[in-house]
């Protein structure tokens, strides 16, 4: 395939050398210095837009590739107060967007423990939920999208939660998920579920122990995405 990335980060130089260990071929990398060179591209030469870049950046960056019929794969995070819209375009232009806050085939089976144990927490009381997050400083954006999604799973199936709130910890507000972002080096990411009682604690994490595993699942993304249409996700690749 002929890749475009948009966003030449860590993630966007890492999945670039994946990329082309892969057969594929990088047709441009896009970030904040050269956006004027978008322009100049051919986009019946590029197959796919692999966009990491920065929430200020991703909507522009997203529009850009589905207005011109190009499959693209999206795991900036704290940009989604307009992912609706993106999702009319796509279905608007008849194009394929697809958008992950996580491309780990690892965190992806963790967001289904999550939701199983959510669903058997509902059944007792007792227990406060809680979510932390951990990652390198350089992330922008907080709570990390892995963890709103972790959020939005537990919420989902615990009756008496109804939001999320950046938090530091546990607070008494019962009807509020409480997250917690901390920013440390060299984390690449650890996602931290936690039921509290008086008698005992029950927890699950995930730590990545490098961005590998993001940015290989960005790419078989991509590979996969060819000759579909639509606003896809994880579920759907995996087929959970």
């Amino acid at each position: 395939m002929n890749i475009l990335l948009l966003g030449y980060g860590k993630m966007g130089q890492l999945i670039g050398q994946l990329s082309e260990s892969r057969g594929h071929t990088i047709a441009a990398k896009i970030n904040i210095d050269n956006r004027d060179e978008l322009d100049s591209l051919d986009p019946a030469t590029i197959d796919v837009a692999i966009e990491f870049s920065q929430p200020e950046a991703a909507v522009e960056n997203i529009k850009w590739a589905i207005e011109r019929g190009i499959p693209i794969v999206s795991g900036t995070t704290g940009w989604l107060d307009h992912k609706a819209e993106i999702e009319r375009l796509t279905l608007d232009k008849n194009g394929a967007f697809f958008y992950a806050s996580n491309y780990s085939i690892g965190v992806n089976i963790f967001f289904k423990v999550n939701e199983f144990l959510a669903k058997l927490m509902n059944e007792t009381t007792g227990y406060k939920s809680s979510v932390e997050e951990i990652h390198h400083t350089a992330k922008k954006d907080a709570p990390s999208g892995t963890a709103i999604t972790l959020a939005e799973g537990i919420i989902k199936n615990i009756n008496v939660l109804n939001n999320w709130n950046l938090s530091e910890g546990v607070n008494e507000n019962e009807q509020s998920l409480p997250i917690t972002s901390k920013r440390i080096d060299p984390a690449p990411g650890t996602h931290i579920i936690r039921y509290s009682s008086e008698i005992d604690d029950i927890e699950i994490s995930h730590t990545a122990h490098s961005r590998q595993g993001f940015a290989l699942g960005a790419i078989l993304v991509s590979e996969w995405i060819q000759g579909k249409k639509g606003v896809l996700s994880m579920d759907d690749f995996l087929s959970f």
